[in-house]
Formats: C-alpha cells, structure tokens, sequence
C-alpha cells in the first residue's frame, strides 16, 4: 500500500471529514510568547506553531512575559510531537504540542496562564475542548495565575482595544 494511500486512509479514520491530523516532530528552538514556538524539525524545517485551543496573554499584558517564560521552561529545547494540519492567518501551523505524551497546550491553561481558547473550540476534539473547559474552570477557582488578578483581560479583547487605540492615535495625528 502506498504511503500517500495510507496517509489519506488515516485521515479519513481518524477525523471523518474534518482537517486531517498531521504530525510532526521535531525539537522547540524558540519560544516567542505564551502560546507560540519555534520548532526545528528532524529534517531541519523551521516551524512556526501556534499552540491549538489556548491563548495566552500579550507580553504587554500582566503575565505575558510570565506565560512566556513558564512556556520556554516546559518546552525550549526539547524533542516535541505536534498534531495539526490547519495553518494561521500568519502562516503558522496551529497544532497540539505533546512533550513525552502530556499536552503542552492544557497545562498552561492548568497554570492559569492562558485561556481555552473557545472561538476555535470546535476545532478541538469533544474530549479536548471538555478538558481545556475543565482546566480553566479548576485555574479559576484556585486563583492560578493570570487568574489572581480582579480583572483578567483576555488576550482577544486586549487585542481589540490595542488596535482601537492604534487607530485613534493615527486619527489624532492626522488631525494635527
């Protein structure tokens, strides 16, 4: 059998339609914020992959720079596993990273440094998108980190303002 047949086979059994499961190996070289790494693969392909299912707070937000450096600890340099096929808007491949079979991804939620990201969920798999509701919802009750703040600004909505804020500076720059 072919590996292109197989290939396609395993797709079909393992998503029923949806995008097919990829996978790729390789080890992370850098780690550039709180949900997204550098991987160098084993035939020496750089990767840029947005962590599936998670968002994790701006480096300018509170724990930005926090999520980043927990992120790098778990992962920078190490030999990596990542599940995706859907590439980003950027170009970067979106994908569940799992180190020695434990998902990176879910443990930063489980830190309290990053939120299930529930736009996307359904391009999660049903027990997935339970577990990273699961974990957010137990990082919020103990106050893990990002979550020890009042008032946690998720990623998208600080997003949004800063984008505001870029346009009405330009506004008033033009005015002048």
């Amino acid at each position: 059998m072919s590996r292109v047949f197989r290939l396609f086979a395993l797709c079909i059994l393992l998503t029923f339609g949806s995008n097919c499961l990829a996978i790729t190996q390789g080890r992370i070289i850098g780690v550039l914020d709180g949900d997204t790494v550098d991987l160098l693969t084993d035939s020496k392909e750089l990767i840029r992959i947005r962590l599936a299912g998670i968002d994790a707070p701006e480096k300018a937000q509170s724990f930005g720079n926090f999520a980043k450096k927990v992120l790098s600890d778990l992962a920078y340099n190490r030999a990596v596993v990542v599940e995706g096929a859907k590439h980003d808007r950027y170009g970067r491949l979106v994908g569940k990273v799992l180190l020695n079979g434990g998902d990176v991804n879910i443990e930063m939620v489980r830190r309290g440094l990053a939120w299930h990201y529930t736009k996307y969920k359904r391009e999660q798999s049903p027990d997935d998108r339970v577990q990273y509701e699961k974990a957010e919802e137990a990082a919020r009750l103990q106050r893990l980190g990002l979550w020890r703040d009042a008032h946690p600004i998720a990623p998208w909505d600080f997003r949004k303002r800063s984008r505001g804020s870029a346009v009405a500076a330009q506004r008033q720059s033009a005015l002048n």
